[in-house]
């Protein structure tokens, strides 16, 4: 059962998600009426699966390919 909210969990580790290559983006989503973690990657690979954990402090974290993120306007 986790103890820290969702938002904390979420704020504390996306920094060393976004660090792997690949990785987009990380942010709360809804799978089945449950709360997880969501990491978008450009493409799933074997290093992304190992270097993303399957849960965080009691939430489900789901690996999600998104393609590649831009800001719109950011020129």
């Amino acid at each position: 059962m986790p103890v820290r909210p969702i938002e904390y969990v979420l704020r504390a580790l996306s920094p060393e998600w976004l660090s792997v290559d690949g990785v987009v983006g990380a942010a709360i989503g809804s799978r089945d009426g449950e709360k997880v973690i969501v990491v978008y990657v450009t493409e799933r690979s074997r290093d992304i699966e190992s270097a993303i954990p399957e849960s965080a402090e009691g939430y489900r974290v789901v690996v999600e390919e998104s393609g590649r993120i831009e800001a719109i306007g950011s020129e």
